[in-house]
């Protein structure tokens, strides 16, 4: 016979699953009913993906991936709002017959209790067509402004000068003016560099050697620039031959081409990884100076090309592309005998990690973190031991090293689109 105390002890035993599976449900339950911050209790923000205006309906579905069924009737009123306009006495009146599948939508109204409808008594829109209009202008700003690399600092006039490299190896030089009201922007190490998640920086914290992109208004003669806005970060240029590649987790393995040691290249989803094709390796074989056979000036110069067939395909293991560096450098539009290596390195075709190969050398950027042994590749190109062997040259040519010394960060800093811009 038990005793009172096997009892309980029994008792209590045979009630632990039961707990565990009550702790469990209700943790779960809880993790379920996370709220998505587009969701209030009066609001739904997000994207317009279907359209049924015979059934008065909305379905909006936001950045968190939650769908909600906005409900229309003749008293909904609708209001269109400029880009990244706040004020609402810039709205403008519109309707239902306006909006199209793109739009972004705040739907106002008493939000259902199961977060998935809405009866919405007030529209606010803002359209897809006028944000892509409002990021091309954004991404011309940045394109006239100043891009490269930062070669000296000025700290009592708040004055910074940027240089990048032409594409007949000279350098182009712009002094960056700050003020008060300049905008300061940094990249997070270790990332890859888009400009909503630049963080605030501070003009003390830019130093020589930076990766560098400005928007503002030029001199008449471009050598100097007023900025508004700036973006920066502490970037590296590795290199190397690759001796494995793992796409499936989307790896590579390198001998980097200075330390002379293993190197882990991490390609994410925004990595955009190139190929060095025959025409530019035709083009950089001639840039020994601007008059040089297929080189600016030259009977087969190729600045102005139009982007080669095959550049919009997928990069990264999901496919995408990042928001990259604007289409221009320093002097504007790469034209020229003053045309910008990084605009025709951004001119190259785009090819996935399983196109790379055992052996093919490489040049990438990134922003380095903790972790030496390893880097997170924001641009990538394969097939570059021309411009290896170009850049030995010079350096040879200029008395500063033997060929198997390039200076990577050097050579290459600036041209490889670090900076990302809206």
């Amino acid at each position: 016979m038990k005793t009172q105390t096997q009892r309980v002890i029994t008792v209590r035993k045979s009630s632990i699953p039961f707990l565990f599976l009550l702790f469990a449900s209700l943790t779960g339950a809880a993790l379920a009913q996370t709220p998505d911050p587009a969701i209030k209790a009066t609001q739904v923000f997000g994207k317009v993906t279907e359209i049924n205006a015979s059934a008065g309906q909305l379905t909006i579905k936001t950045a968190a991936g939650s769908v909600v069924v906005a409900s229309l009737n003749e008293k909904t009123t609708y209001q269109r709002m400029p880009p990244g306009e706040t004020d609402r006495s810039k709205a403008e009146q519109t309707s239902l017959t306006e909006i199209t599948v793109g739009d972004g939508v705040v739907a106002r109204g008493f939000v259902a209790a199961d977060r998935k409808s809405v009866p919405a008594q007030q529209v606010i829109v803002v359209s897809q067509s006028e944000i892509a209009k409002k990021n091309a202008a954004e991404r011309m700003a940045w394109a006239r402004g100043a891009k490269g690399i930062v070669s000296s600092i000025n700290p009592s006039t708040k004055e910074i000068t940027v240089t990048s490299r032409s594409l007949a190896g000279t350098s182009q030089a712009i002094t960056v003016a700050m003020s008060d009201k300049t905008k300061v922007k940094r990249f997070p190490p270790d990332s890859i560099p888009k400009y909503e998640n630049a963080k605030p920086g501070k003009f003390e914290e830019i130093k020589v050697n930076d990766q560098f992109n400005a928007k503002g208004e030029k001199s008449a003669d471009g050598a100097h620039l007023t900025a508004e806005e700036i973006l920066f970060g502490t970037f590296k240029i590795a290199g190397g031959t690759v001796t494995a590649i793992d796409a499936a987790n989307g790896q590579l393995k390198i001998n980097d081409l200075q330390t002379k040691k293993p190197l882990t290249i991490i390609i994410k989803p925004d990595s955009i990884i190139r190929r060095l094709s025959e025409g530019a390796v035709m083009m950089f074989g001639g840039m020994r100076g601007p008059g040089g056979p297929g080189g600016p000036g030259g009977p087969n110069g190729a600045q102005g090309q139009a982007r080669p067939p095959g550049q919009a395909g997928p990069v990264g293991p999901q496919g995408q592309r990042p928001q990259g560096a604007g289409p221009s450098g320093p002097q504007g539009g790469g034209q020229g005998p003053g045309g910008n290596m990084a605009d025709m390195l951004e001119r190259l075709p785009v090819i996935t990690i399983n196109e790379l190969k055992v052996g093919d050398t490489i040049l990438m950027s990134s922003l380095p973190g903790a972790d030496p042994t390893q880097l997170t590749a924001i641009s990538l190109v394969s097939g570059v031991e021309p411009l290896l062997t170009m850049m030995a040259a010079r350096q040879q040519q200029g008395g500063q090293g033997r060929p198997q010394a390039v200076d990577l960060n050097g050579s290459f800093g600036g041209m490889f689109g670090g900076v990302g811009v809206p």
